[in-house]
Order: structure tokens, then C-alpha cells, then sequence
């Protein structure tokens, strides 16, 4: 009898125990053998990190500050300032005024002139016949101080401007990031509206069905109905304010129906499930049977579609701006930027274009390449 335990046991060590993997699992193995989807979530994750980064204050905080003149180009050393001007160069460049020849104070004019030439040479003030002037003291002070002021304005300047200078000579590099938060905040926060509104409405008709489903399959259909750019205009007219609240809204309120319509079918046919009756059979409460049981089924769906809204809001954020519904005055975003932009243009100013649509350009693509790999790493039916 205890040998036979025994070897049981042994046969248990022997033999390891089959345990199924699960559908992150999987999907995670999948994104680790695309390198192309590394590369993407790397690309991804950097622009999160700048995220984090500009939001906190540690970079783009003086974006707004005047740091070059007027549309600085793209140079590592911006251009200078007007310098300071010694007194050497105010002597040169001053007027001289012609000699009357015969006028009798020419003599004593021209001693003057020599002595108040010297003593503005030696630094000290004007002495006329042992009285001092106190105007011409005051005088120098303060091209002193003026001179001081220019140069630290001078040092101040000479800085890197990779990216130039706009119109009021601040930092286009810094307002790209500074412009990048607001985009990319926008951006996850109005995909994560449109996915709530559009998971909980679908799986509420495909959960329940009947007159719920019918409900909102009307609601859906008037939303899909309207022009998107009318549909667009409608809410921000009746949102009456202009900010990035407001953007948000605009777009998480009118892109859920594509999270609706997908996340709909998929409670459909899992409601018929044995996993979602045997629940039922339990008194298990629909409630629980819709969010605990199975949600979690088709969160990935939900995952790809807000990955997907997130490339179109930034791009719709541009969109936005260019209608007069976007960032407002004293906030930067890449919409704004390229709003801007179309007048440097007509100047044959392009770095503030270039720079906008570059980083835009950067980080929509590696967002819709990570998407595409996502969305064929959790596809069951991809091996």
C-alpha cells in the first residue's frame, strides 16, 4: 500500500502539471517576438514619459518665455540681441555739428568740449571752473548700469534653438512638448470617455436586449446619422466655452458608437454562454453577470478601441483648432501650433510647422503600428 502512494507520487513529480494559458499571456508572448511593436511601444512610452515630465514643471516650463528675437531660425546659437554700445561707439556714431566760423565763443566752445571730453574719458564728472556737474555723473551711472543690463540680456539669449524661434521669439522645441502634453492629454482622456460611454451602452443592449437594445440601436443610429463635423459644431455651440475641458467632451461624446457597435456584438454571443448561465442558475445579479463575468472577456476589444481613438483625437484636436474650437489663448498645443504656422509660411517661416508635424507625425505612427500589433496579438484566431 505504500509503495504504491509512493509511486504515485513520484509519477506526480515526474509528470508536470498542463495549466492553460490565458489570453494576456499569450498576446504578451506575441508582442514580445514583434520587434516592430517594441519599437513602437518604446516610441510610445518615451512620449508618456515627456508627458509626465512637462506636466510636473521639470521641462517646458518657460515655454511662454521670450528667449531670441523674432523668428529665430534653426541654429544651435540663437541670434543675438542688440548689443550694448560703449561710449567709444556713441562718440562715433554722434552728430557733429558744423563750426560757425564766425561766431567769437568758437574758442572757448572747443576748450570746453576738450575738457568735457577728457573727464568723460577718465570716468569722473565735469568740473567747470571747480563746480562740479551732477547731470553728467547721473549720466554715466547710468550707461553703466544700462551696459550691465544689455550684456546679461546678451548672456541670457545665447542659447540652442534647434527648433528657431516663433513670432514672439520663444523656444519652438519648448512649445512642441509643451504642445504635446495638451495634445496627448487630450488625446487618452477623450478615448477614455468614448470607451466608457460606448462599453457600458453596448453591453447594456447586447446584455439585455429586447426594447434596451432597440433603444439604443435608435440613439446610435442619429448619432451615425449626422455629419461628424455638424455633429462636432452642434455640441460645442451648446458647450458655449472654449478650453480643453471642452474638447474633451466634444470628442468622447461623439466617438463612442465604434466601441458601441463592437463591444454590442460581443455581449450578444457571450450572453448565451454556459460560464454567463451557470452564473445565472446561481442567482449571480445581472449587474455582477455584465462587469465580473464578461467583461473581462471582451476587454481587449475595448483595449484596441481605445488605442485606435487616441491616434484619431489627437488628430481631431488639429482639426478642432484650425475650426476655432480648440486650446484657448495662453495654452499651446500642436493644433495651435500649426495654426500659427500658416501665416509663418507666407514669410517662408517653416521650422514651427515642421516641428509640430514631425512630433505629431513620430507619435501617431507609433501608436497605430503598437495598435496593429495589439489588435492581432489578442485575435484568437491568430496563432
Amino acid at each position: 500500500m505504500l509503495s504504491a502512494i509512493f509511486k504515485k507520487e513520484q509519477h506526480a513529480q515526474a509528470v508536470p502539471e498542463s495549466t492553460s494559458t490565458g489570453l494576456w499571456q499569450l498576446a504578451m508572448r506575441r508582442l514580445k517576438r514583434d520587434r516592430i511593436a517594441m519599437f513602437s511601444l518604446l516610441v510610445v512610452l518615451f512620449y508618456l514619459l515627456l508627458l509626465l515630465l512637462s506636466m510636473s514643471g521639470f521641462i517646458a516650463k518657460d515655454w511662454n518665455k521670450e528667449v531670441a528675437v523674432s523668428y529665430a531660425p534653426p541654429s544651435f546659437i540663437s541670434a543675438a540681441p542688440v548689443p550694448a554700445v560703449s561710449g567709444e561707439e556713441q562718440e562715433a556714431e554722434s552728430v557733429v555739428l558744423p563750426v560757425n566760423p564766425v561766431d567769437p565763443l568758437k574758442e572757448v566752445i572747443a576748450e570746453l568740449n576738450a575738457e568735457i571730453a577728457a573727464e568723460q574719458s577718465m570716468g569722473g564728472s565735469i568740473d567747470y571752473y571747480g563746480v562740479t556737474d551732477p547731470l553728467a555723473e547721473d549720466m554715466h551711472v547710468i550707461n553703466q548700469q544700462l551696459g550691465g543690463q544689455l550684456m546679461d540680456q546678451d548672456s541670457e539669449l545665447k542659447q540652442s534653438l534647434i527648433f528657431g524661434a516663433d513670432k514672439w521669439g520663444q523656444d519652438v522645441l519648448q512649445k512642441t512638448i509643451k504642445g504635446a502634453e495638451t495634445s496627448i492629454l487630450v488625446g487618452l482622456v477623450a478615448a477614455l470617455v468614448a470607451v466608457i460611454i460606448g462599453t457600458v451602452l453596448g453591453a447594456l443592449a447586447g446584455y439585455f436586449g429586447g426594447w434596451v437594445d432597440d433603444l439604443l440601436n435608435w440613439f446610435y443610429n442619429v448619432f451615425t446619422s449626422i455629419p461628424y463635423l455638424l455633429l462636432v459644431l452642434a455640441i460645442a455651440a451648446v458647450l458655449q466655452q472654449k478650453g480643453i475641458l471642452s474638447i474633451i467632451l466634444i470628442l468622447g461624446l461623439t466617438g463612442w458608437t465604434g466601441v458601441f457597435r463592437l463591444v454590442r456584438a460581443e455581449y450578444m454571443k457571450h450572453t448565451a454562454r454556459e460560464y454567463v448561465l451557470a452564473a445565472k442558475a446561481i442567482g449571480v445579479s445581472n449587474l455582477r453577470r455584465m462587469f465580473v463575468h464578461i467583461f473581462p472577456n471582451v476587454s481587449h476589444i475595448a483595449l484596441v478601441q481605445m488605442s485606435i481613438l487616441v491616434v484619431a483625437f489627437i488628430k481631431s484636436e488639429v482639426i478642432l483648432s484650425f475650426l476655432g474650437f480648440g486650446v484657448p489663448i495662453g495654452v499651446v498645443s500642436w493644433g495651435s501650433m500649426l495654426n500659427e504656422a500658416q501665416s509663418e509660411l507666407i514669410l517662408g517661416k517653416w521650422w514651427q510647422l515642421a516641428a509640430a508635424s514631425i512630433a505629431m507625425a513620430i507619435l501617431v505612427t507609433a501608436f497605430s503600428m503598437f495598435t496593429d500589433a495589439l489588435r492581432d496579438a489578442l485575435d484568437p484566431k491568430l496563432k
